[in-house]
């Protein structure tokens, strides 16, 4: 790197404060939490996206289908549930919370069941989030300790600092608008790695020529994921359904994004479009994993600089030999965006939920400028717990997109029934559902520990059936009567038959694109 890359990179991260301090002046609690129902379905699409496909994606995508033993492009068949999930989240519980107008999903819980399940399921979420995002930042801080020349706490504090602070000022706009920002220059990014990398290995057919064949196997119909062996094509689906579900309709992060829509006719295009772009910008990662992968494979020199242990480093490592200055500089904004849209979100979404919380154990309603003033302690709070964490993060998988992946997969199922039976039953209890929740995470958590031979795809369906069945089993016995609250326990979709089909198609045209790759495996 020379002066023009860290020029780049000042210039970026001086622009993001900036823009903090633009868009500090908030007047409510939706102002900060929700941009005031303001802000349109473009930004918003951009910023649902950028939470997910975030520099975990950027980096350890392509270092999982490229170096990861066991990979390849077995990964594209998670991508098949994304469409089914959102059919599922459109037609329930989506339009429904927009309709309510909270700025916590959380806050549902507690009209539906009560203080102690809207606690229990907060807990679950603030803690679970707040670990995964320390993982993603120990992981980036890795990243550009190799590409920047950076120690370790050199690195977490430039991305966590700078991140915090325009977040905190600018609130839930600065979230979204910075999002934006940053998924274009993660597109953008991974677009130019992919034509350095075709050039540096001598041209696409020379990449068709050379590339494992075994890691262009897109469906894995050989495996039920009960042996031992991972990424079988019916876990991968009904797991991502569960977990796809969860994470867009039931966690804070992703859910906070539908709420600040302006309406449920802004809400549908943000879900329908966040559901069409998603997967080409996943293939594209997939892409660039293939080509530089193997060209890492085919030459020594360059696989000798990345760690046996951490295929993660795959992409930086590239980035620095084989892209020129000024490009380097780009990339890295790429990567510091790809983290920071994440990070962000994250001390957001716990904001708004530690707040909501904060309110309802006081049972004290509080001025706007509490509000805010609260809001702006909870995101520090909670962003500097982050970055503590992220000093302790440890290895849970071979890739750390797998790591984030399989701690949400304790969690997912049972969050995502609790949900359910709350907003489509009027029987199910508070216990009844505490106790569902519970008895799914602890089930979860024995397979973990105790039941290796099981692919953790499956514990997202485990949880959310093992969740699911105690409830309503504990409901029909106890039969409890439960007071009337219509209002809460009818939904309405917004789902239409012509989302319905393209949707469908949509499943399609992915199953249609692994079946294709499968094709050239043999």
């Amino acid at each position: 790197m020379n002066t023009i890359d860290y020029v780049i990179i000042a210039a970026y991260l001086l622009g993001l404060l900036s823009m903090g301090f633009v868009l500090k002046n908030q007047s409510s609690e939706k102002d900060y939490f929700l941009g005031g129902r303001t802000l349109g379905w473009k930004p918003l699409t951009l910023s649902v996206m950028a939470t997910q496909l975030s520099a975990v994606s950027f980096i350890s995508a392509p270092a999982f289908v490229g170096l990861r033993e066991g990979g390849g492009l077995i990964w594209l068949s998670y991508e098949l549930a994304l469409p089914l999930a959102m059919m599922l989240l459109l037609g329930t519980l989506l339009p429904f919370f927009h309709r309510l107008g909270v700025v916590s999903i959380y806050d549902y819980l507690e009209m539906r069941f009560g203080l102690s399940s809207r606690l229990l399921i907060s807990i679950v979420f603030q803690v679970s989030r707040a670990f995964a995002t320390g993982i993603m930042v120990y992981a980036i801080s890795i990243i550009l300790q190799g590409t920047m020349g950076l120690v370790p706490w050199q690195s977490i504090a430039l991305i966590g600092i700078i991140t915090l602070i325009y977040s905190l000022q600018g609130g839930m706009k600065a979230v979204v608008y910075g999002d934006a920002i940053q998924m274009v220059f993660i597109v953008l990014g991974t677009g130019l790695c992919l034509i350095a990398a075709v050039s540096a290995i001598g041209g696409w057919h020379t990449f068709i020529d050379n590339v494992q064949a075994d890691r262009l196997l897109a469906l894995n119909t050989n495996s039920f994921g009960f042996d031992g062996q991972g990424f079988g094509f019916l876990p991968m689906l009904l797991g991502g359904v569960v977990l796809y579900a969860s994470y867009y309709g039931c966690d804070q992060s992703e859910a906070q994004r539908s709420l600040s829509a302006k309406n449920t006719h802004e809400l549908r295009k943000i879900i329908m479009s966040a559901c069409l772009l998603r997967f080409p910008i996943t293939l594209l990662y997939c892409l660039v994993g293939l080509v530089v992968g193997t060209l890492v494979i085919t030459t020594p020199s360059l696989q000798a600089q990345i760690p046996s242990n951490n295929p993660d480093w795959m992409l930086p490592i590239f980035i620095i030999n084989y892209l020129p200055n000024g490009l380097i500089g780009l990339l890295i904004v790429a990567i510091f965006a790809a983290a920071m849209s994440s990070v962000s979100s994250a001390i957001n979404s716990l904001s708004a939920v530690s707040v909501s919380d904060v309110k309802r154990v006081l049972n004290k309603e509080l001025t706007e400028k509490q509000h805010l003033s609260l809001a702006r302690i909870t995101g520090a709070f909670w962003g500097t717990l982050t970055l503590v964490l992220s000093f302790f993060a440890g290895d849970i998988a071979p890739t750390v997109i797998e790591a984030i992946n399989k701690i949400g997969s304790v969690f997912y199922g049972p969050i995502l029934a609790c949900f359910l039976l709350g907003v489509t039953t009027r029987y199910v209890s508070a216990f009844a559902v505490n106790l569902g929740v519970i008895s799914g995470v602890l089930v979860n958590a024995y397979l973990w520990l105790f039941a290796e031979q099981i692919f953790w795809f499956w514990w997202n369906v485990a949880g959310f059936f093992v969740a699911t069945s105690v409830a309503l089993v504990c409901s029909s016995i106890i039969k409890r009567k439960q007071p009337n609250k219509n209002l809460l326990s009818n939904f309405h979709s917004i789902l239409q038959m012509k989302h319905v089909l393209i949707l469908l198609a949509w499943f399609a045209f992915i199953t249609l694109t692994c079946v294709l790759f499968n094709l050239n495996t043999k």
